[in-house]
């Protein structure tokens, strides 16, 4: 089986309510997935079943090679579950909060003394360790919820809304955090309801919208799916109209116009393309002042899908 997680014609409905209706997808070793659609969209009742929370009407799901259930064993121990309400106990301390969750994921004493540490480290908690947790601020105590789900080092990881209320720095911190996740080979499933969290972190996002996964891809392939591209601003002085004409021949350009100001370009990736712009221009005799990209994002994607905003 390809993949950490492959869900495959996921439905679950609560009498007449269709909460999830045939979701399928799948999160590679690596990946971060970003799950992004509305309130009630179904993402919580998709998210449940994934964890074993929650038995699918149809469908399965599969986690590191092992079918999941609500009586799965084997596959919930490969899974890491970081829910959006803060699961912690306020009278501990971080590092007696994280012995006790090593305990009941069953890790020997000699192993948890050492993991507890590692994960205080990650979590950027060493020093506040043996500080009860209801002195925390609410960032502290998400990173300490996202440490518990790291600590018996899950194949795959699910993060819902980890960074709810959290102050920028935490906020910072908990991105960071699941950067290098990835880079460590983690499997991550993120869901937010703040689209640059998305933009930053996931290699590909599913929308969902009324329990139907309705687009899905990279973030280039699901901007491509509103036609939009990228605009570069250039201001400028000099021989703009000779600069317009060598930028204009560069294959990758669309269109190529001059302002009051200086140049407009349109590209379909101005990343891949802005340094042979700015050299062109310089060729051509023009003193480059600025330079302003404007990108289509995944809020254009997402209101023209769903007709909503993320946060809706």
């Amino acid at each position: 089986m390809d993949g950490v997680l492959r869900c495959e014609g996921l439905k679950k409905s609560f009498g007449d309510l269709v909460a999830v209706d045939g979701v399928s997808f799948h999160v590679d070793q690596g990946e971060t997935y970003g799950l992004l659609g509305p309130n009630g969209a179904g993402k919580t009742t998709t998210i449940s079943m994934i964890a074993g929370l929650l038995t699918a009407d149809a469908g399965s799901v599969i986690v590191a090679g092992n079918p999941v259930t609500t009586r799965s064993v084997a596959a919930k121990a490969a899974i890491g579950l970081v829910p959006q309400d803060i699961a912690i106990y306020p009278d501990l301390t971080a590092r007696e909060n994280i012995r006790f969750f090593g305990k009941l994921y069953g890790l020997a004493s000699t192993a948890l003394a050492g993991r507890t540490d590692e994960v205080l480290e990650i979590i950027g908690l060493s020093d506040r360790a043996d500080d009860r947790v209801e002195s925390y601020s609410g960032g502290m105590k998400r990173r300490l919820n996202i440490g518990i789900g790291l600590l018996h080092e899950p194949t795959l990881l699910i993060l819902d809304e980890p960074t709810v209320g959290v102050d920028p720095q935490s906020r910072n911190a908990i991105l960071e955090n699941v950067e290098q996740l990835g880079r460590r080979g983690m499997a991550v499933i993120y869901t937010t309801h703040y689209m640059e969290e998305a933009e930053r972190l996931c290699d590909r996002v599913g929308i969902i919208d009324g329990g139907r996964l309705v687009a899905e891809g990279t973030r280039r392939e699901l901007v491509a799916l509103v036609g939009s591209n990228d605009r570069i601003r250039v201001t400028a002085s000099g021989n703009l109209d000779a600069a317009v004409d060598r930028i204009g021949d560069l294959g990758a350009v669309q269109q190529v116009a001059r302002t009051s100001d200086g140049i407009e370009v349109v590209v379909e990736d101005a990343g891949g393309v802005i340094t042979e712009i700015l050299e062109a221009a310089t060729q051509a005799g023009v003193a480059v002042a600025t330079v302003d990209i404007d990108q289509p994002d995944l809020e254009d994607v997402f209101l023209h899908l769903t007709g909503k905003a993320l946060r809706d």
